[in-house]
C-alpha cells in the first residue's frame, strides 16, 4: 500500500503495532525525523533508517535534542540492514528484510505468524 500523506499525519491515525516494521528512506530530515518521532512512541518491532554512519549520528543527535533517551534511539537500526556488504538496491533490500526477520523472530510475540 502506497500512502502519500505526511508521516506525522499518517502515523497519528495509524500508529505502528508490534507487527509493524518501519524504514525511513527519504534522506529528508523533515520527513524522516517526523516519522521517527512518532514511531519511537509506538510498539513497532523494527525501526530502521537508510543512510550512512555520519548521517545516522546526526539523526540521533537531532532526536536527543527532541528529548528522546538513549533507550529510545537505541531502537533505531541505522545504517539499516545486516552488514552483508550489500551494494545494489536489491541487495540492500534483502539485508533490510533479513534484519527485520532476525529481530522479529528473536522477539516474536506469542501470536506471531
Amino acid at each position: 500500500k502506497v500512502v502519500a500523506d505526511w508521516p506525522d499525519d499518517y502515523f497519528t491515525h495509524h500508529m505502528p503495532d508490534r507487527h509493524t516494521a518501519v524504514v525511513t528512506l527519504t534522506h529528508d530530515t523533515k520527513l524522516d525525523d517526523a516519522a521517527l518521532a512518532l514511531c519511537l512512541r509506538s510498539n513497532a518491532f523494527y525501526i530502521g533508517c537508510l543512510g550512512g554512519r555520519k548521517t545516522h549520528r546526526s539523526r540521533l543527535d537531532r532526536l536527543r535534542e527532541k528529548g528522546f533517551t538513549e533507550d529510545d534511539i537505541g531502537r533505531i537500526h541505522g545504517p539499516v540492514g545486516l552488514d552483508i556488504g550489500a551494494r545494489t538496491p536489491a541487495e540492500i533490500a534483502i539485508s533490510v528484510l533479513a534484519q527485520m526477520i532476525e529481530l522479529y523472530r528473536k522477539e516474536a510475540p506469542d501470536d506471531a505468524f
